[in-house]
């Protein structure tokens, strides 16, 4: 087994409960951790055997771009996406966070975490 981390993916993005954060829109930072059997590529140095993690970006560049109320929803929906596009998955865990939200003070973000 071994691990596949996407650190510090940044995106322009359109999501939030109040009208004005789907308008205006926010700075958001994404990561994504893949657990996998990493025993064949790591042999072969084929990209056939392996988990494609461009095609993971693409996969969460593609859900970024829709919109959404909540980082619950993003997060889910790119986990639905991650496991219905790839394979050679056995654990996915994504943090999706919003930078300077708008909650009334000073905060550096808030995230959501989920995995499956």
């Amino acid at each position: 087994m071994g691990l596949i981390r996407i650190e510090n993916m940044e995106f322009y993005a359109f999501h939030g409960h109040y009208r004005e954060e789907q308008i205006v829109g926010n700075k958001f930072i994404v990561d994504l951790t893949i657990e996998t059997d990493m025993s064949v590529p790591s042999k072969s140095d084929n990209l056939k055997d392996a988990v494609n993690y461009q095609k993971a970006y693409q996969i969460i560049k593609a859900e970024m771009e829709k919109k959404s109320y909540l980082l619950e929803n993003i997060a889910g929906r790119i986990l639905d996406a991650i496991y219905t596009q790839m394979s050679g998955i056995k654990k996915a865990t994504i943090k999706v966070s919003k930078m300077n939200p708008p909650m009334g003070g000073k905060i550096g973000s808030v995230s959501v975490i989920m995995e499956r």
